[in-house]
């Protein structure tokens, strides 16, 4: 079957089983690996993605059932291809949000969403926000302490 999807702005149309998860197609077939497979079952949320917009697992959707749609990567996050880092980005680097950093990408894109639907989130909001989302290295301290500046950086808190 043929998808044709925009990824970060850029459109990929590839002929695909149909039983391809959109994180594959994502790293394999557009050649962004800043999504990461971690679990391939939805519960570390490594492989999040915005769908439209909108904050997804990628493990969970099969690129035929999304084919059309926009799809922002950590890597189209940033500043459009100008080398700027969102501030969710620079809150994660300059607040030690991320140690190994596999969990970092599906971290901010799940803030993201956090972000879009509670611009200024207490601290518990902002775990609640991520609880689909795991990290085994930082405690996750920092990285709530990165998603509050990141809110107040985007003019939340």
């Amino acid at each position: 079957m043929t998808v044709r999807l925009s990824i970060n702005g850029r459109t990929y149309q590839r002929d695909v089983e149909p039983r391809t998860l959109l994180v594959h197609f994502i790293r394999e077939l557009a050649g962004l690996t800043g999504t990461k497979v971690g679990c391939d079952t939805s519960q570390c949320g490594a492989c999040t993605v915005l769908l439209d917009g909108v904050a997804v697992k990628s493990c969970t959707c099969l690129a035929v059932q999304v084919d059309g749609a926009s799809i922002t990567t950590i890597e189209g996050l940033g500043g459009g291809g100008e080398g700027g880092l969102h501030p969710l980005q620079e809150a994660f680097w300059s607040n030690h949000g991320l140690q190994c950093g596999f969990c970092t990408p599906g971290m901010i894109m799940a803030a993201h969403e956090l972000l879009r639907t509670n611009p200024k989130p207490t601290d518990h909001q902002i775990r609640d926000g991520l609880e689909g989302n795991m990290c085994r290295c930082t405690g996750y301290q920092n990285i709530v302490n990165a998603v509050r500046a990141a809110a107040g950086a985007m003019g939340g808190r």
